[in-house]
């Protein structure tokens, strides 16, 4: 389900003092050295590298199980890595902290709560006023297309219209760094389009730090600001590559021949 790694939307909570110039670097908003996650004898990846600007998506891409979703994961402080570093906003990340959501790719949603409390509910568990909560949650329902559907529980909702949900309810907690875990690999060829136009739109109107795994090439091109590949066994990200496309991206994007370049 969807992660919003909050217990006050106003703050950071500092794990430990960010030493100068180091895996705190003020310029990123995430940064990752030397990342290593094993379980048992499985070693899924090592030496991961990298860092996330504050208004940049960096998109991942790689073969199943090696370990892009594992990843997401430890950067979200949902599991420790076994070595290495991640860093967010001067803190360690060594367990969910403020200002970091995660969007999963089967939606997450509590099937007996409407659209309204299903978005509202990262904002409740981490005590904010009512009254804080009637003015957000109705701004990113709208924003994500759901007007009108306040009172719909998900069975009553398509695939889309229920990771539109999913994707208000990471939203509303403002957060600065968002990371999605194939967030439209449920849904339609039709429907996953549509979203990512919404997203880039949403993401225009309000830009944040992004990590977006994805096991589609088109799709990393068409978000990605960077594309990191994960490959090997452990794995490790074997090339980077900077996406050169102009924003904001529409469908014209994808009839660029530059888009074609960088797809192959």
């Amino acid at each position: 389900m969807t992660n919003f790694a909050m217990r006050n939307p106003g703050a950071q909570r500092r794990d430990a003092a960010a030493p100068a110039g180091s895996q705190a670097d003020t310029a990123a908003r995430i940064s990752v050295r030397g990342l290593v996650k094993r379980y048992g004898a499985l070693e899924v990846f090592r030496g991961i590298d990298f860092e996330v600007g504050a208004r940049e998506i960096v998109t991942i891409v790689g073969p199943s199980g090696c370990g892009k979703t594992t990843l997401l994961r430890c950067l979200n402080g949902l599991i420790a890595a076994d070595e290495g570093e991640i860093w967010s906003n001067g803190s360690r990340v060594t367990e969910p902290i403020a200002g970091m959501a995660m969007v999963f790719q089967h939606f997450g949603l509590f099937p007996w709560k409407t659209v309204y409390d299903n978005v509202s509910y990262g904002l409740r568990m981490a005590g904010v006023p009512s009254a804080e909560i009637a003015r957000r949650v109705p701004h990113f329902i709208q924003l994500v297309g759901l007007k009108g559907f306040e009172k719909a529980y998900p069975y009553q909702m398509s695939g889309g219209m229920q990771q539109r949900c999913g994707l208000a309810r990471a939203l509303a907690v403002e957060p600065n760094v968002l990371l999605m875990d194939e967030p439209f690999a449920a849904v339609d060829a039709q429907t996953r389009e549509i979203l990512q136009f919404e997203l880039m739109r949403i993401w225009e109107e309000r830009p944040t730090a992004m990590v977006f795994v994805t096991h589609s090439i088109e799709e990393a091109v068409l978000m990605g600001d960077r594309v990191f590949v994960l490959k090997g066994r452990p794995s490790s990200i074997k090339e980077t590559i900077t996406i050169d496309l102009p924003h904001p991206r529409t469908r014209e994007t994808l009839r660029e021949a530059r888009f074609a370049e960088l797809r192959e």
